[in-house]
């Protein structure tokens, strides 16, 4: 199978190709590389990938109109895994603008890439994030989602209704998953778990939002890629039994499908700080801030449905996930972060 990659320099895509190539599909793999965090680290990953001779890359804006048409006319991809955005809660309210070219301008070039190419099924990322000021846990698709708190999470709720547009318009099969705060080897910079390693390692002090009461559904990669991978291979189809009269937002008469990929078991952020905390052999230095603009307290995510639909089951507790990512830190970073001693005795 023949499949194109958004975003496969990125943390998740980096996987998502890795799964792919492994089972033997045609990857190519799409990223404008842009420097939101360090562009050497989305070149590292890149260099991995393009050592698999059925991998191949395009340097490419999603904003790019006529090349994004170019590109699909010219590749006719029958699949299509939509990971590239512009990223992050916060940054979204420094530069607002980069979140509507990429995300929202960038996915409908994605759409009408698909609907004018016979495309058979795009997944595409969508966030927990759209959840906002709901605090009726565990998430569920099956609930509305009306209250985002962050211009990052309007963008994903409006992927999530355009895809839905173009399901019902064009038949075009669309499927959107919703991440889950995603952690493991190759992360990104700008989130917890990397800014928290690289601070502890240097002594310096860590900042906990929220007095540290957040509670996450952190999920590991490598059980997203495979759930990602499971997605993609069942095409979505219309729902027989929805009724219009009381509308599933995860379904339709359409072939839409909308699914939670989470972990299923929320953990507090103090008891996260703490794994890492065993791993590294090191106490941090907690600088408790209020709530950040742009967050939410909590999240959980229902998975019931993906688990049923494609066999989804997140198997990596906090505990084995945050070791791979030390692992991966110390070796990856190993000049600026060599390994440190365990600390015994903390009195």
């Amino acid at each position: 199978m023949k499949v194109l990659l958004t975003g496969a320099a990125g943390f998740i895509g980096f996987h998502v190709a890795q799964k792919l190539l492994a089972r033997g599909d045609e990857v190519m793999g799409l990223d404008n590389l842009n420097d939101y965090y360090d562009p050497t680290l989305k070149r590292a990953r890149l260099s991995i990938l393009e050592k698999h001779p059925k991998f191949r890359f395009v340097k490419m804006d999603l904003a790019d109109r006529g090349g994004m048409k170019s590109l699909f006319a010219r590749e006719k991809f029958p699949r299509i895994i939509h990971l590239a955005a512009q990223a992050g809660v916060r940054y979204s309210l420094e530069n607002p603008q980069a979140y509507i070219d990429s995300n929202v301008t960038g996915t409908l070039n994605v759409l009408e890439g698909c609907r004018h190419n016979g495309a058979e099924h795009l997944v595409f990322a969508s966030t927990s994030s759209v959840y906002g000021l709901n605090t009726n846990m565990p998430f569920s698709v099956h609930r509305g989602v009306d209250h985002p708190v962050s211009l990052y999470a309007s963008t994903k709720r409006a992927n999530e209704l355009m895809a839905h547009n173009y399901a019902e318009l064009f038949k075009l099969p669309v499927t959107g998953l919703r991440f889950f705060t995603v952690y493991g080897p190759w992360g990104r910079p700008d989130m917890a778990l990397f800014l928290f390693t690289r601070n502890i390692l240097e002594g310096k002090p860590i900042d906990v939002f929220n007095h540290g009461k957040h509670k996450r559904d952190f999920t590991f990669v490598d059980d997203i890629a495979e759930g990602v991978v499971r997605a993609c291979d069942r095409v979505a189809t219309p729902d027989a039994a929805w009724n219009s009269q009381q509308p599933d937002p995860s379904t339709s008469s359409a072939p839409y499908r909308i699914y939670n990929i989470g972990n299923n078991a929320p953990v507090d952020l103090v008891r996260y700080i703490e794994v890492l905390e065993d791993c590294l052999g090191r106490k941090a230095v907690k600088n408790l801030l209020p709530m950040q603009k742009g967050d939410v307290a909590d999240t959980f995510a229902d998975v019931s449905d993906l688990e049923r639909d494609v066999g989804y089951k997140p198997a990596t507790p906090v505990e084995v996930g945050i070791r791979r990512f030390v692992d991966w830190y110390l070796e990856y970073y190993k000049k600026e972060a060599p390994r440190p001693e365990r600390v015994t005795n903390l009195g």
